[in-house]
């Protein structure tokens, strides 16, 4: 198994996000066996992107990023201060402010878990298809 962990900035910035989001794609790039598709690679960013734009922006302003390929999946784990577990809600569509990403990352993967930590916090986890 392969991992890698990730400590976002903590400043809410689209520099943060990128900074994920170019860490991700390198540790995909590093499987080699099995190697992982280009589609399932720009999914597995694109929930790491949702995962950690939710815990800097609702979870306290930093994040940690965790990694892990196993032989049949991915497992992204985004770990922020809040003990607030993230929520449905219904999309804004005139006003811009959100809505899409919990549901879209249920959607994608597999299966999403959210486990509240003893010291605090918690870790969002999801799990996608390799």
């Amino acid at each position: 198994m392969d991992t890698m962990s990730v400590d976002v900035a903590t400043v809410r910035s689209a520099a943060s996000v990128a900074g994920a989001r170019e860490n991700t794609r390198a540790f995909l790039a590093g499987l080699v066996q099995p190697a992982i598709a280009a589609e399932t690679a720009e999914t597995v960013v694109l929930v790491v992107s949702e995962l950690v734009t939710n815990a800097l922006r609702h979870g306290g302003g930093s994040c940690t990023l965790d990694l892990a390929a196993h032989p049949d999946s991915i497992a992204v784990a985004v770990h922020d201060g809040s003990p607030q577990a993230p929520r449905m809600r219904a999309p804004d569509l005139n006003g811009g402010t959100g809505g899409f990403g919990w549901a879209m990352i249920n959607h994608l993967a597999r299966t999403t878990a959210v486990t509240r930590q003893k010291v605090g916090g918690k870790t969002v986890s999801a799990f996608l298809a390799r």
